[in-house]
């Protein structure tokens, strides 16, 4: 996840699997190259990323919560789960939160 808010590219393409598969309402079960196509880019649009929560699993499963803000001003917060098996990340689902105060 730092790396993603941190736009570090060749740090995150080291940490994600080729069979990586990426879940949200926005993206259904893309690959690697279509997350780093497609989602990987944000400077774009944020201001900022924060993460709130880490909680790992007794399995290979991460939860991550963390909140973000557009450059218009309008702040979210999502929760992902990415499981992570020999020090690589398989699979994210994204779980879409509503706009916050």
């Amino acid at each position: 996840m730092e790396s993603y808010i941190a736009q570090d590219r060749d740090t995150a393409l080291r940490l994600i699997a080729d069979d990586y598969a990426f879940t949200s309402p926005q993206d259904e079960h893309i690959g690697k190259d279509a997350f780093f196509e497609r989602c990987f880019p944000t400077t774009e649009r944020l201001r900022r990323q924060k993460i709130l929560q880490v909680l790992p699993t007794s399995g290979d499963d991460v939860f991550v919560m963390y909140e973000y803000e557009l450059k218009t001003g309008e702040r979210y917060r999502n929760v992902e789960v990415s499981t992570v098996r020999e020090g690589r990340i398989r699979q994210t689902q994204v779980f879409f939160g509503g706009r916050i105060g």
